[in-house]
């Protein structure tokens, strides 16, 4: 699996976590750096994100690809619309959470949120 780091980088604690939660190898771990000019149009940027991962329309859709998101919220959401049309599906993501007690702050992998089976279930409360 290739995973595209628009945060902090994963240490390799959280590396081990992510094999064990998906049972897949990681192939390679591409950093981004997700920082945007917030004086400029936020769409650009987010394609540039995107473009800066370096794959190919036929990589977008065919190989397995985990998203650990930008903090900024809006950045995040953009992204998200720009992965889903280049992907045809929303992508896995990685949710950090803080360690309990852990002195300096550490962060762990609380789990992988499967957008696209969040969005499928979803379209079933439509009509309710």
């Amino acid at each position: 699996m290739i995973i595209l780091n628009y945060s902090h980088p994963i240490l390799e604690t959280q590396r081990e976590q992510i094999v064990a939660l998906t049972g897949q190898a990681i192939e390679r771990v591409i950093d981004i750096n997700s920082q945007i000019d917030q004086q400029q149009p936020l769409g650009p940027q987010i394609v540039a994100l995107a473009d800066a991962a370096g794959l190919s329309a036929a990589q977008w859709q065919s190989e397995a690809i985990l998203v650990n998101l930008p903090a900024l919220n809006f950045s995040a959401a953009a992204l998200l619309a720009e992965l889903h049309g280049r992907m045809g599906y929303f992508p896995p993501v990685l949710r950090l959470r803080p360690v309990a007690g852990a002195l300096p702050p550490r962060y762990e992998v609380a789990e992988i949120l499967n957008l696209q089976v969040l969005r499928d279930e979803a379209r079933t409360r439509r009509a309710q």
